[in-house]
């Protein structure tokens, strides 16, 4: 990693974990989920509210290092707006990146690509992805209520 990209990188961990992005509770959620990983105490609540099958709002709360509370940050403000399938897609990208399945200039990853770093320190992995386990939980909560719903309506 090039020093301009060590540099944005370390930016944009301290800038998020200080003031992070759509922190706190989402009064009118329609889903939500959970992620912790106890071996270093991440734990990242992530709420939604999902309109027309796509992220109307979100929000999130909880504690976890700065490489945590940086990635969920930053996801929010990511998928913020979009459809489901669009998240569903970025996380499969940014997971990608991260666990070096793909390169960062490949995926198209916006300002997700400073995080890139991340895969160079194996063990930090899982507090980057905990909050995008989580939103995937929730929308997977989503798809589910929804078969349910169209079963329930046959």
């Amino acid at each position: 990693m090039s020093t301009a990209a060590e540099q944005l990188y370390q930016e944009m961990v301290v800038e998020h974990k200080r003031a992070p992005r759509h922190f706190g509770t989402l009064p009118a959620r329609t889903h939500e989920a959970r992620g912790r990983n106890p071996q270093c105490g991440d734990d990242v609540q992530v709420q939604l509210r999902l309109e027309d099958g796509r992220v109307a709002d979100i929000a999130f709360e909880g504690q976890g290092c700065a490489i945590c509370i940086a990635s969920a940050s930053m996801m929010t403000d990511a998928v913020l707006g979009r459809d489901v399938e669009a998240a569903r897609a970025l996380q499969q990208r940014f997971r990608a990146v991260l666990t070096g399945k793909a390169e960062p200039g490949d995926a198209d990853l916006g300002k997700l690509v400073s995080l890139a770093g991340v895969r160079r320190y194996p063990s930090r992995i899982k507090c980057a992805l905990l909050g995008w386990h989580a939103l995937m939980h929730a929308i997977g909560e989503h798809a589910e209520t929804a078969e349910a719903h169209t079963e329930a309506s046959s």
